[in-house]
């Protein structure tokens, strides 16, 4: 071999490790690793409870438990994503559902079809979502504030609405719907696969998603650039209300009430999930995918937690944990891509 032919031969060799570096630095490494976590934890649930945590039944309650927070969670990615934060998705959870539940609503319901109701909820969401784009788009409220008032707002009208009582879902045809099944498989989880879908596309093939992640890295190159900042921010606020109201209709189907208590807390849920998912506290990245697999990690922890009769106060400490786990990483990923 000449000379020649040792250097045109020597960058190929040193090219595959770099492509393994570039795909373990990457979305595909990440995913990889939650992977890994989920898989680790599904482990743990066989040993420690064999199958009683193995078989058909157990895996759609975690599916079932996944649903709900996974559905918040793909609109906490967009908000995220865009540099923001949203507080107020599961009081304004609650809110959609009390209101998608009223005598009034129902009776419409009963009278036309129980779209009524769905449309109800969705409708509450989104209005609570722009409410919070235009308070912190247009009139430069910080969000951790905005939406920390939405949320108590939120809650507060929930409970004048209701007189702090359950509303009962009366309607039949509502409830029929959602709690069947379609190839075997829940429709509330078929509803959270179409909804983590379309998220996907939204954010990974088009100008929206792309705008999201200009907005969220750098929101004055963005305007720089041509984009419309302050309206694309509205919009993701808009879409984590919408979620949020999709959530509620599937908070109904499954608890077949509605309720101010509803969603309590469920916003630090999807939160997590989406921060664990790989999403960048700080915007500018954003994973649909990752965001997937955050929910099911903490959604197999709940039920490894409850086969094995252990506290909620543990299975906090172990969320926390995770979390924090996550952060140190996020920050350990964002040193690296500052250094290159």
């Amino acid at each position: 071999m000449t000379e020649q032919d040792v250097r045109a031969a020597a960058p190929a060799t040193d090219e595959t490790p770099s492509r393994w570096r570039r795909l373990a630095r990457g979305g595909g490494g990440r995913n990889v690793g939650l992977i890994i976590a989920l898989a680790l934890l599904c482990v743990v649930g066989v040993a420690t409870s064999g199958e009683q945590f193995a078989n058909v039944n157990n895996l759609m309650t975690i599916l079932r438990l996944a649903a709900v927070i996974g559905v918040l969670s793909v609109g906490m990615t967009f908000v995220i994503t865009g540099g923001g934060i949203d507080l107020s998705v599961g009081s304004v959870l609650g809110l959609a559902s009390i209101w998608a539940t009223t005598l009034a609503t129902q009776t419409m319901a009963e009278d036309t079809h129980w779209i009524v109701m769905v449309f109800t909820a969705l409708a509450v969401g989104t209005v609570a979502g722009l409410i919070n784009g235009i308070a912190i788009a247009y009139g430069k409220v910080v969000p951790f504030i905005a939406t920390l008032a939405m949320m108590v707002a939120a809650r507060g009208l929930a409970e004048m609405i209701a007189n702090r009582q359950t509303q009962t879902v009366d309607v039949a045809s509502f409830k029929d719907f959602f709690r069947s099944d379609i190839l075997g498989i829940d429709v509330l989880v078929w509803i959270f696969a179409v909804v983590a879908a379309l998220g996907w596309v939204l954010l990974n093939r088009t100008t929206f998603g792309r705008r999201t992640i200009a907005v969220g890295g750098n929101p004055e190159a963005a305007r720089l650039a041509g984009i419309k900042v302050n309206r694309h921010t509205m919009y993701l606020y808009m879409l984590a209300g919408l979620t949020a109201g999709i959530a509620a209709v599937m908070m109904l189907a499954r608890t077949t009430a509605g309720s101010s208590t509803h969603g309590q807390y469920y916003e630090l849920d999807a939160i997590a999930a989406v921060v664990v998912g790989g999403t960048l506290l700080i915007g500018g990245r954003g994973t649909i995918v990752g965001t997937v697999f955050g929910v099911l990690i903490f959604s197999t922890l709940t039920n490894v937690f409850t086969q094995n009769n252990l506290s909620i106060s543990a299975q906090s400490v172990a969320k926390g944990a995770i979390i924090v786990a996550a952060v140190l990483l996020q920050q350990r990923f964002a040193a690296r891509h500052r250094s290159t």
